[in-house]
């Protein structure tokens, strides 16, 4: 994963120095150019920024303001500053500041290339890991009770994401400007990622205040209806009629199904077939007027332990569902997981 580092000086001269003289590490990150700290915060908002590079002395908004507004709101970017007026309280005003290094000028690119890739193996200590379900994996953070920062690119959408764990807790995330929980409702929506892992996190507030599975849940539910939204406009205006409406409904189910299951259990949950089945109903009503006789409730799932290569769930839903998984699979938890989710 190809970092982005941004560069900010009002000296374009130095600016176009900087992106020749740093083109030799493009396959490790590339240069993102700014002529002040107001075009920096821009770029920030835009753009998955893994470092920030910044002069001191800019007009509008000077380094150690922008090096302000990166602690306030990007707390996981780095910035390194770089000024021709250094003096002993400059550079500890900086430090104190945040800033993870300080280069004074006259200096080497060379130098200067060495503490940005410094800086950057520190984004990826934990390891990168490529193309893998967000959901799944975010799981096992909170039950290793992980510390630590992780960057996230959507591969559909090439989109960046962070998310911010405190000894297994999530504690907050990002999207470009979405913070919180709708940003965390996003990325756990992304079904193929590229992740990084900081084994550190920043000092933050927790703005999340909830276990990992109901965000999840509650990610692949927005996504659905998204999904439907946009199936419902589509047949709308196609002048479908409403048999095929039907169908696009009972794919949508089979999908949520499917989504759930793998949020809550994980890829490895036995999954084989799920599909509608109206042929289920007149053998689901006896059994609910049971339960119902008995009080235990609005009958949701039954799972049938058949013997064969097979094992078959049926959930009781409009229309009725039948999943097959194989007999190996985590049957508690599946159950749980439907029971919580219908």
């Amino acid at each position: 994963m190809i970092r982005q580092v941004l560069f900010v000086d009002d000296d374009l001269e130095m600016l176009q120095a900087l992106q020749e003289g740093l083109e030799k590490y493009r396959e490790t990150f590339s240069v993102v150019l700014s002529k002040d700290g107001l075009d920096a915060i821009q770029e920030l908002k835009r753009k998955p920024i893994s470092l920030v590079v910044t002069d001191l002395k800019m007009p509008r908004m000077d380094g150690f303001s922008l090096l302000a507004e990166i602690m306030a709101h990007y707390p996981d970017i780095p910035v390194i500053i770089i000024t021709g007026y250094s003096t002993p309280e400059m550079k500890r005003l900086a430090q104190e500041g945040g800033a993870v290094g300080y280069i004074s000028k006259p200096f080497l690119i060379e130098d200067l290339a060495r503490q940005i890739m410094k800086t950057l193996r520190k984004e990826s200590d934990g390891g990168t890991l490529h193309s893998v379900s967000s959901g799944m994996f975010l799981q096992l953070m909170e039950m290793e009770e992980r510390t630590c920062t992780i960057r996230l690119v959507d591969k559909a959408t090439a989109k960046g994401g962070v998310l911010f764990f405190r000894e297994g807790e999530l504690l907050d995330a990002r999207v470009e400007q979405t913070k919180g929980l709708q940003a965390a409702y996003q990325i756990f929506s992304w079904e193929e990622v590229t992740l990084s892992i900081q084994n550190e996190c920043p000092a933050i507030d927790n703005n999340i205040n909830s276990d990992l599975q109901p965000i999840i849940l509650e990610a692949m539910r927005i996504k659905d209806e998204s999904q439907l939204d946009t199936d419902e406009e589509a047949a709308t205006s196609s002048e479908g009629d409403a048999a095929a409406q039907g169908d696009d409904d009972d794919s949508t189910t089979v999908a949520h199904i499917k989504n759930t299951l793998r949020a809550g259990v994980g890829e490895r949950c036995g999954l084989e077939d799920i599909y509608p089945d109206e042929n289920m109903g007149p053998m689901l009503e006896p059994m609910a007027s049971f339960g119902a006789a008995c009080h235990f409730g609005r009958l949701k799932i039954v799972y049938f332990d058949s013997g064969q290569p097979s094992d078959t769930i049926v959930l009781n839903a409009d229309p009725p569902t039948v999943i097959n998984v194989n007999p190996k699979c985590p049957r508690d938890k599946i159950l749980q997981v439907l029971g919580e989710a219908y």
